[in-house]
């Protein structure tokens, strides 16, 4: 590509690519994909987006599809490379001049030349380094800056890779450049600080920016730079001088607006102070040892002491409090139980913690936590009085909570309680005794207190297990308290509701579960929206308890139902109406059937509400996960809600529908149970498996859920269902079985096994394309047993259950293998007794005896020349399957079902399925289930005397091992 003459048309292409005509922009589009692999197109680009007369827009394509290029076409190896002088020449180009005047231009640049220098730095590429150094010193703001920008992307992009060359690399990198970037780092930090109080906001914030970007050089320096940092002085001398930095930084707040860029930037810098403390912190924790004195006492004082009182913001204290946490915390710093197996390093770090964790520093902290930080501030409150929904999903963890404040005072109280339980248990006991008995409602700040003190004690629920008889409390405290119904209450109703929900696994007699149900009841007609929903939590935590009665909860069923039915239609936000619907899942689960009498208005209004959350695929998730357990607890009656709940599944499963992204694996497990518990089949329910195939050819991890429809279907509609989709499902099968796991072989393979045994005329002719398959891993020896298992399961049932078929069967394959039939049948059998032991399962086991014996009686030489293995086999089923009577002393088949028994459900049981009973009724038809072993052997080897007569038979039966046959003898003893 000539640079003069194809300039001037790349130009005109790319103008053309940002309009917003599509007739215009394709066209071009199309023509830049072309030229992508073009020699001499990103030299073309180069000088476009480094000519700053030419219009932001095409420059700004030019620059991306530069940095595109460079992804695809850069290295040696991909397809299309570009040319090692091209690369040279595109090098030289890019660190000419850093004098880019967009902001948005220049990042892109400087993460391009990042991108380069990540392939190429430093071997191919060794004056990029210090030609940025050289840039960062000149006078020129923009030229500086753009420098400055540019080494940062380079710089981190380099701390970014992972191979041991190329971190050796980056090793000598920092080492060359570390005293340069703090220089640097010092000289534009002390610029701003004496610019601070000039008043000339342009000039502070230009000092502020530079500070900012060399702080982000040291910290990857810092951080990713060398494998012993603390042996390096200019490092541990940056680290310990950043606590007097970010005092200065802190102070310079006092002198800066709240609301304008510079207070912005300022507190990003502070920031990121923090973030290179932590980083290290986190990389390097015994390197950082001789820091957690300071880093302590600097965090604990701004944190807690008035140190911080005007200077401190939210993110700034949330940053100290991971610090302390991360300290608290480490692993590094513990000791094993036995000091002498702990390390000097660890052991001096713990040293450090313990000397620093006094006992009036941690309750100092404690305090302070409790009082200070878990009081809900004015915004808290009137956030809950004007949108009690947003102020519920902020407090279980909206999209800002991880962020906030609030979580992060819990999480360190948290850590620092479990860590020093034995000091700062006696001081939360003491904050609890003067908080005895009611609270003044008109004492706002008391109620307050209170309100913190009990999140406290929720919060440290498992360290006081031995410290506070919770039963007495709740009586005697906690249930008085929740009875208090003025409007100014409300925050202790809610707290001590939430409270009662963290103690219930905890310790919490199950005796007085009735009492918390009564009160559960009360609070879920409570005025106040957050108390309703902060119940519903409990009352949810409470049913998924390990302790959970259903005797006890049966009396409360149905008020609570209608009550939570009724808190679902008032709350209108997505997040709160997924959280009712998953604790109406969780009461359905629990109580099973017994919730028949109360779904009728849930029943009325999901279909409402799936209509409205069009829009809202998450909530559509948790409306699926009720339909499972709505299904499930109703049982055959489920069938009523068709109407509704099979448009569902046809939408959730449907891979062409957009949706299906998030609703699919729900869809498909609630697919599963609407067929588990039909009574019987459907035109609709059977016209939804059209959405079957595609979801076969995606081979995702719902496969097998995909695969239990499949035998769902089969046990509910054999003929129905073969006679509709088995052409298909043949297909698809046969397509996945050329490129799928082991497991997934045997996945499909029980399918097929099922649709035999279930349809034994019609099952081996719809599935036939599958079966030489089977047939040719049998007599090739399938190496994997669990495979070959499968195999024989298979043939099994068509050799048992359809001789003719097996038949024609046998004589294709063998047509196929160019052998006589009886040479292959001789094969297949030898194969069969030789891996009877890849057989594990005692119904295959007996399924293959049963078999392998209906060949008898047979005067056929090479059935006869097989007896051996066949009597082998039968005996070894023997021995599965019989079990003694010790009354009489006489042996019986253990798989033998002679009546369809209804075993009595407990409590803890889950009722059968109308699949379940499918499979009862199906059992009983099935010769496995249906035909004694013992009297079927007697039979064939009678039958065999019968044919061969007397002599030829016991020349037959000499040929069996005189063991097996003393053991044959013994089982069939009395015939």
């Amino acid at each position: 590509m000539d640079l003069n003459s194809a300039s001037t048309v790349v130009l005109q292409v790319l103008t053309q690519a940002t309009s917003q005509d599509t007739t215009v922009l394709k066209p071009a589009e199309e023509q830049l994909k072309q030229w992508e692999t073009q020699p001499g197109f990103y030299s073309v680009l180069l000088n476009i987006f480094t000519n700053h007369t030419l219009d932001i827009n095409v420059r700004w394509l030019a620059v991306l599809y530069f940095k595109n290029g460079i992804d695809r076409y850069w290295r040696r190896v991909a397809p299309h490379a570009l040319s090692e002088e091209e690369k040279s020449t595109l090098r030289a180009g890019l660190i000419t001049n850093f004098n880019e005047p967009v902001n948005q231009i220049a990042t892109q640049i400087a993460v391009l030349i990042a991108k380069v220098a990540r392939l190429d730095c430093p071997r191919q590429w060794p004056e990029l380094i210090p030609t940025l150094i050289e840039s960062v010193k000149v006078q020129d703001d923009l030229r500086q800056h753009r420098a400055l920008l540019t080494f940062y992307h380079v710089t981190k992009t380099l701390a970014s890779k992972r191979l041991a060359a190329d971190r050796k690399l980056f090793y000598d990198l920092a080492s060359g450049i570390y005293s340069f970037a703090c220089s640097l780092w010092n000289h534009h930090t002390d610029t701003f600080l004496q610019q601070v109080s000039s008043g000339n906001e342009a000039a502070v914030l230009s000092s502020l920016e530079r500070t900012l970007l060399s702080l982000k050089v040291l910290r990857k320096l810092t951080v990713n730079g060398f494998v012993e940092p603390h042996k390096n002085m200019e490092v541990m001398g940056f680290l310990h001088g950043i606590f007097d930095r970010l005092k200065q930084f802190l102070e310079c707040s006092r002198n800066i607006g709240t609301d304008n860029v510079c207070r912005d930037r300022l507190e990003k810098t502070i920031i990121l102070f923090t973030k290179v403390l932590l980083d290290f912190l986190d990389q390097h924790p015994f390197s950082f040892t001789p820091l957690i004195q300071r880093s302590l006492e600097f965090s604990v004082s701004y944190v807690f002491t008035e140190v911080g009182e005007g200077v401190t913001f939210e993110r700034f204290i949330v940053q100290c409090m991971n610090l302390i946490k991360m300290i608290v915390k480490n692993y590094a710093y513990k000791p094993s139980k036995n000091f002498e197996d702990s390390s000097p390093e660890t052991l001096e770090a713990h040293k450090i913690k313990m000397a620093f964790f006094t006992y009036p520093t941690l309750t100092e902290i404690c305090r302070r936590l409790v009082s200070h930080y878990f009081l809900l501030t004015e915004e808290e409150l009137t956030m809950w009085e004007e949108d009690p929904e947003g102020f519920t999903v902020e407090e279980t963890g909206g999209d800002s909570w991880k962020y906030s404040l609030r979580p992060c005072t819990e999480v360190l109280f948290m850590d620092i309680f479990h860590e020093y339980n034995q000091t700062l248990t006696p001081v939360l006991l003491e904050m609890m005794q003067t908080l005895q008995g009611p609270t003044n409602v008109e004492d706002m700040n008391a109620l307050l207190i209170k309100d913190a003190v009990y999140n406290a004690v929720g919060l440290a629920a498992y360290e006081l297990f031995d410290s506070v008889d919770f039963d007495q409390w709740f009586k005697n405290q906690l249930l008085p308290e929740l009875q208090v119904i003025h409007n100014r209450y409300k925050p202790l109703r809610r707290r001590v509701i939430w409270l009662i929900g963290q103690w219930i696994s905890v310790k919490f007699k199950s005796d007085l579960r009735p009492m918390l149900y009564e009160a559960i009841c009360n609070l879920l007609q409570d005025q106040d929206l957050v108390v309703r929903i902060e119940t519903a939590t409990t009352l949810k935590l409470t049913v998924d308890d390990f302790e959970f009665r259903t005797d006890q909860f049966l009396p409360y069923l149905e008020t609570m139902f209608t009550l939570l039915f009724q808190l679902l239609q008032q709350v209108t936000e997505c997040d709160t109406k997924m959280h009712v619907l998953h604790v109406l899942s969780c009461v359905i689960e629990r109580v099973n059937m017994q919730i028949r009498p109360y779904v009728g208005c849930l029943v009325q209004y999901l279909p409402l509400l799936w209509k409205q959350s069009e829009e809202h695929n998450m909530l559509r998730c948790a409306i699926l996960t009720t339909l499972i357990h709505l299904v499930q607890g109703l049982g055959a009656d489920s069938k009523n809600l068709y109407p509704f709940l099979l448009p569902v599944i046809q939408l959730s499963t449907d891979v062409s529908q957009p949706p299906h992204v998030y609703l699919l694996e729900d869809g498909l497990e609630l697919w599963l149970v609407t067929l588990e518990n039909s009574p019987c089949i459907t035109p609709e329910l059977l016209r939804i498996f059209q959405n079957m195939s595609p979801l076969l050819e995606l081979s995702s991890e719902n496969l097998r859920t995909c695969f239990k429809i499949i035998n769902g279907y089969i046990f509910l509609s054999s003929t129905e269902f073969l006679q509709t989709y088995a052409v298909g499902l043949c297909q698809s099968f046969c397509e996945l079985l050329r490129d799928i796991t082991t497991e997934g072989q045997v996945q499909v393979l029980k399918v097929v096994e099922n649709a035999l045994k279930v349809n034994p005329v019609l099952g081996p002719q719809m599935f036939q394309p599958i079966l030489p398959c089977v047939f040719r891993g049998i007599i090739e020896g399938e190496r994997y047993p669990v495979v070959m298992s499968t195999y024989l399961g298979v043939m099994g049932r068509v050799l048992l259950q359809n001789t003719s078929f097996f038949s024609s069967l046998l004589s294709e394959m063998a047509h196929k293998f160019n052998q006589e039939m009886d040479q292959l049948l001789g094969n297949m059998i030898e194969m069969w007794v030789d891996r009877m032991d890849n057989i594990t399962q005692p119904e295959r086991r007996k399924l293959s005896a049963l078999a392998l014996l209906s060949l008898l009686p047979s005067d056929n030489s090479v059935i006869q020349d097989k007896f051996c293995g066949i009597i082998n086999i039968s005996v070894e089923g023997l021995h599965d399957v019989m079990t003694e009577d010790p009354e009489t002393g006489t042996y019986k088949d253990c798989m033998l079902m002679s009546h369809l028994e209804e075993p009595k459900v407990t409590e803890d049981e889950e009722p059968p399925t109308e699949q379940d009973k499918r499979k009862k009724t199906l059992a009983l038809k099935d010769p496995v289930h249906t035909v004694s072993l013992q009297q079927f052997i007697y039979e064939k080897l009678k039958a065999q005397q019968e044919l061969l007569g007397e002599q030829g038979f016991q020349s037959l039966m000499e040929t069996v091992d005189t063991e097996i046959v003393t053991q044959l003898q013994e089982f069939l003893q009395g015939f």
